[in-house]
């Protein structure tokens, strides 16, 4: 018998990162249906009410959203479901996104899908899978390509290693397999990760959108250790 979709969520099921208290309440905001994973996305009252501590409680954040003051891709979002960086607002005006299909339509029309589940016609030729789109917000169109190759800056999106961001230096392909890349971050640290998880942020060392504070680094414990006594000392 079908039971249709669940409507609600325990917090002992919610996703890690967004850090919820296990003993403060019995169910978590229960994300709405959307082209992002429900382990990759973080509900607006979380963001709201847990990271900058504008509400106290979900009503208050529904009476924040109420007010249309909140965006997320140029549109207004009022039902309260979506590391916090803040940009600036002319990087506000794009996205970027990453190209999981590029096949043929209806007619023959060529068409590109992104991984927000965007569907772009008629892309340039040499637009191909694992390649980075910069989509104008406004407009919805493509105004840069950014190509899937060994020397550009790419940022983990998951498995161990998400979050580190890196130049690629080595991508090895596996018939019937995952083709696995190689990084090398701005410490010389160096990683790897399934090609399904690089998301290519820029050509050369320079990528196009800001980066967090620690840009993407991630230290092994002996070197924490290390930068928290150089902090005391300091």
């Amino acid at each position: 018998m079908v039971r249709g979709p669940k409507k609600h969520m325990k917090r002992l099921n919610a996703p890690k990162h967004w850090m919820l208290d296990k003993l403060t309440g019995t169910y978590a905001p229960k994300p709405s249906a959307g082209p992002h994973k429900q382990r990759e996305c973080l509900p607006l009252i979380i963001f709201l009410r847990n990271r900058l501590k504008y509400a106290l409680n979900g009503r208050e954040v529904q009476s924040i959203l109420m007010q249309r003051l909140v965006k997320v891709d140029g549109k207004v979002r009022t039902d309260g479901r979506f590391i916090i960086h803040r940009i600036t607002d002319e990087e506000a005006k794009f996205k970027l996104g990453k190209v999981k299909r590029a096949q043929l339509g209806a007619k023959g029309i060529p068409y590109i899908v992104t991984h927000d589940a965007r569907t772009i016609r008629y892309p340039n030729p040499s637009i191909k899978v694992n390649d980075t789109v910069k989509i104008d917000i406004e407009t919805g169109k493509v105004v840069e390509t950014i190509k899937m190759e060994v020397g550009n800056v790419a940022m983990v999106t998951g498995g161990h290693s998400m979050g580190r961001i890196g130049v690629i230096t080595h991508r090895e392909r596996h018939n019937g397999g995952f083709d696995i890349v190689s990084m090398k971050d701005s410490a010389g640290h160096t990683f790897v990760t399934r090609l399904s998880n690089v998301f290519v942020i820029g050509e050369g060392n320079k990528a196009i959108i800001s980066l967090p504070k620690n840009k993407g680094i991630k230290f092994t414990i002996s070197e924490e250790r290390d930068r928290r006594r150089q902090k005391q000392e300091a």
